[in-house]
This record gives C-alpha cells, structure tokens and sequence, in this order.
C-alpha cells in the first residue's frame, strides 16, 4: 500500500483549501442567515454563486473517476477537505444523494436514461432524492420493503411509502430512483428492482419533511413520500426486474466510503476549533490547554482521527484495486467506526466550549447531528459489524 498522493491530487487538495479559505469559511455566516430568512426549500443565492466559481476553477464532479481522472484514494482528502463545512460538498456537485444517484446512472443507466438523468445531474441543473427506506418496516434489512412495482401494459405501476429521501425537499429535485418488489416469488435477494421516477408524476406526494434532531437540513430536507399509482414507462426500469439489490450495493459501498472521507474532515476540524479554544480561554487560574484533562483529549483525539483516516484510505485503496465487491468488510469496518469516532471527538470539543458549543453561533452542534445521523444512514453499526463478523468467521 502506497498512500502517497499523486501530484493531481496534491495540486487538488492546494486548489480546493484554497477556495474554502477564500469562498466558504467566510461565508459560513452568510449560509446560515439565508437559510433562516429565505424560501427555505429554493436553492440558496450563496451556493449558486460559489458553484458557479468552482466549475470555473475545475472543481467539480472530484467524485467521479470517470470525469475527474481520480482513484478513490485521490479523492480521499479533497472529500476530507469539504467535509470541514457540513454544506461545502454541494457547492462542487460533490453531495449525496446526487452522486450516489450518479454513479447509478453511470454504471447501469441506459443510453437514453444517461442523456434525460446523467446529463442534467451532473451539470448541477437538477438534484435528485433515493427512496428505499420505508417508515412501516425495518428497513436495516431491506428484504422487508414493501413497496410495489407492478407491470402493466407498457408501463410499471408503484406503490408504497418512503422516508428519508434525502433532498427530495429541493425545489430542483426532479429525479427518485424508487425501490419496489417486482416479484414476490422470487429467491429472496431477486425480489426488488430499482426504477427512475420523475417527482413530478401523478400520484408522488410528498407528505412531510423530516426534522433530524431538530434540524430540517433545508433547502435540501428528508422527505416523507407517498408513491400511490404512479405510473411510469417499463424502459425506466434499472438493470432490468430482479436487479435492485445489485445496484444498491454497488451504490451503496462508495457512496459510505465518501460519508467517511468527509467525516473524517468534520472530525479534524472540531478538533482544530477546540485547540484554539483551549489556548485563548481560561479557567480557574490558567488557560483550558493547560488542563490536564483537556490535553488528554487532544491526544486521544489526534491518535483516533489518524487511526481512522489509515483504515478510510486503506478502503479507498482496495477499492481501487480490487473494488467493492472484495472491499466489503473493510467498507463495512469504516461505517462502523468513523461516524463513533467523529461523535467522541465532536463531543469533547462542545464540551471544551461548554454553553458556546450547544449554540449555533459556532458549527459544532450541526457536526454531531450530521456524525450522529451517519450511525444510521447508510445502514446502522450493527449491521454492518455483523457483516465484519461474517466475513471474519468465514475466514
């Protein structure tokens, strides 16, 4: 294993620091009083204009190997680097669930599904939302969906409910990708397909958005949507019927491995923000950084991120080489543990803070929103340790 960084990389990670420096962290302020005072599910002014500038730089689509020329270990800290800003990763068209929702497209989209969805996705000029999770049935095991796709005629018809459709609230978003069963009789594994949903078909309501913690992640949001008779042709069927397992998998593995590159930035800038912190604040007699138990903190904290940011670029490695296939368990092994790590470190640092870091003058309490929800999507921890202990046992 060889983690140096190519030269397009380094000159990436000098391009990329470069611009948040001079376009997102002062504009951290900005992002949260349009959020506050606007239409909040139209897109934000800041962030068009700051996508606007990254494409004019080259900073756009860094996700896609296919477009930027990047393996996954490239990309590993330009996804660090925007994770440092919750929000950033959108202005370079680098955010779930649009790139989930590209590679997709990419791998098993059609010609004609590539031109109508790709295209437009990838120029930033709609966004797009998945729905599989369902609010009736566990769906940790996504054997358990409900949600119909049935054939009639020329077309499919869906039915079912879906949560958490992340950015299905967006005003742009114009795309679901809908997991259904198609065959009840099928082996188990074979029974759901995946299918292209224009948000604007007949019977698509969205009927709620979904607060995290509080929170409602605007203009992007997760959504509640009721999918009931909606009708759309049999050439927007993914792969073909069947095949909905084989895509979410092949989904779902880089689509956790960029959740955990960005952690690991969200992670590494809450430690920084404590640091400075602990040097400018005083308590009983003496600055926090000559706490004893504050200096045990940063140490513990520098050895856990490190730790983790080795096992998240070992991941990336072997996904370049072998892919996500024989990947599995090391993918499984950084879901599990990246967002606890980044929960441990995020915690101290509001702590360091004390009432400051409960606020929202300073970005802390939205990390541990975003680190705690990441214990969840994409798959809880115990599933996914479960599925280390399987590999392992079968070892």
């Amino acid at each position: 294993m060889d983690f140096d960084y190519s030269t397009a990389s380094l000159e990436l990670q000098q391009k990329l620091s470069g611009f948040m420096e001079e376009c997102v962290y002062p504009n951290e302020s900005r992002y949260t009083k349009e959020v506050e005072t606007g239409d909040r599910w139209q897109p934000l002014d800041l962030i068009e204009e700051l996508k606007v500038e990254a494409k004019a730089r080259g900073l756009w689509n860094l996700f896609l190997p296919s477009v930027s020329g990047l393996t996954n270990v490239e990309y590993a800290p330009l996804a660090e680097i925007m994770g440092r800003v919750t929000w950033a990763a959108e202005v370079f068209n680098c955010s779930a669930p649009d790139t989930g929702n590209i590679e997709i497209l990419e791998l098993y989209g059609t010609p004609a599904q590539k031109e109508k969805w790709l295209k437009p996705l990838l120029a930033g000029e709609i966004r797009s939302c998945f729905s599989m999770t369902e609010p009736d049935v566990a769906s940790s095991d996504a054997t358990n969906i409900r949600a119909s796709i049935t054939a009639d005629g020329d077309d499919y018809v869906l039915n079912g409910r879906k949560w958490w459709s992340t950015g299905a609230g967006d005003s742009r978003c114009t795309l679901s990708i809908f997991m259904g069963k198609t065959d009840l009789n099928a082996p188990k594994h074979l029974q759901q397909s995946m299918i292209l949903v224009p948000t604007a078909s007949e019977g698509v309501q969205i009927e709620r958005m979904l607060p995290v913690m509080g929170f409602d992640d605007a203009p992007n949001g997760h959504a509640q949507i009721n999918f009931e008779n909606v009708r759309v042709p049999k050439s927007n069927i993914l792969l073909g019927e069947g095949r909905g397992f084989e895509i979410a998998q092949g989904r779902l593995g880089p689509g956790r491995v960029h959740h955990c590159m960005r952690l690991i930035g969200t992670a590494e800038r809450a430690l920084e923000m404590m640091c400075q912190r602990a040097r400018e604040r005083e308590a009983f007699g003496k600055p926090l950084a000559e706490q004893g138990v504050i200096r045990h903190w940063i140490a513990e904290e520098r050895c856990e991120i490190d730790q983790a940011r080795l096992l998240v670029l070992r991941t990336a490695w072997l996904l370049d080489k072998v892919g996500v296939k024989t990947a599995r368990r090391e993918i499984a092994m950084i879901k599990a543990v990246v967002p606890r790590m980044a929960l441990k470190v995020i915690d101290r640092a509001i702590q360091a803070f004390g009432g400051a870091g409960l606020s929202q003058d300073i970005p802390l309490a939205s990390f541990w929103i975003y680190a705690r929800s990441l214990r969840i999507a994409d798959g809880p921890d115990e599933v996914h340790l479960e599925s280390v202990a399987k590999l392992e046992l079968a070892r």
